[in-house]
């Protein structure tokens, strides 16, 4: 990718937030996180030059090597894939910026575990199946709110500072719209539990997420085709 495609692909990008964001509220700021899983360190590198700093992986591998090589930038690491137990320990030497698929009490509870053997915490969000689609990993809605202050409660070393969503995997907008909307609805019932963090929407669907409440958002092929 050169220099110029990237800052084609980024301003696009921030140009249709700026639209979503503006339809919602003028104060409403969204972050955007990168999703480099298909990407080359010299694409992140190149999209990294171009102006952005959070990127996000969906595997503890990947995440190791690609922050490694390209340790001498100080991007903001996120961690946005299934965490496999037996990755826990290099998840938590990496100490990502945020850990956005927390997906279970039984998940937190050996994360938790683990932090404290490491004398450490990690930010994470609660990630929600709001979609109730079953290929997709996650909380059911009826029971987020009562699992994230259980969490809040039971374990010190997790600082949960949101939740994270999927939006429905389908083209009719209304449902896409209904799966962000259980989301927020959601996210504003914890704002008391330390929630500032609703990250929803991705490549094909960001502008709905962030018409509907996202504050964060995960982009990989808009912006390194």
């Amino acid at each position: 990718m050169t220099k110029e495609k990237a800052i084609e692909n980024l301003d696009n990008v921030i140009t249709n937030i700026e639209k979503a964001r503006l339809k919602l509220d003028g104060h409403h700021i969204v972050q955007l996180v990168a999703i480099s899983k298909y990407s080359t360190t010299d694409d992140i590198k190149t999209l990294y030059e171009s102006g952005q700093r959070a990127f996000g992986e969906n595997k503890v591998q990947d995440l190791k090597e690609k922050s490694t090589i390209l340790d001498d930038l100080p991007i903001q690491w996120h961690f946005v894939g299934r965490l496999q137990t037996n990755k826990i320990n290099q998840l938590i030497d990496l100490n990502p910026s945020l850990m956005h698929s927390l997906d279970s009490y039984e998940m937190a509870n050996e994360l938790d575990k683990r932090l404290k053997a490491k004398n450490t915490t990690m930010k994470c969000l609660l990630q929600i199946n709001s979609a109730k689609e079953e290929s997709k990993a996650g909380v059911e809605p009826q029971q987020a709110v009562e699992i994230y202050k259980k969490i809040k409660t039971d374990f010190s070393n997790i600082i949960l500072v949101g939740v994270m969503s999927i939006g429905a995997h389908c083209d009719d907008k209304t449902i896409i719209k209904q799966s962000f909307i259980t989301t927020k609805n959601i996210f504003d019932s914890l704002s008391d539990d330390g929630a500032v963090i609703c990250s929803m929407g991705m490549s094909g669907d960001y502008e709905i997420a962030i018409e509907h409440g996202s504050n964060l958002i995960r982009v990989g092929s808009a912006l390194f085709k």
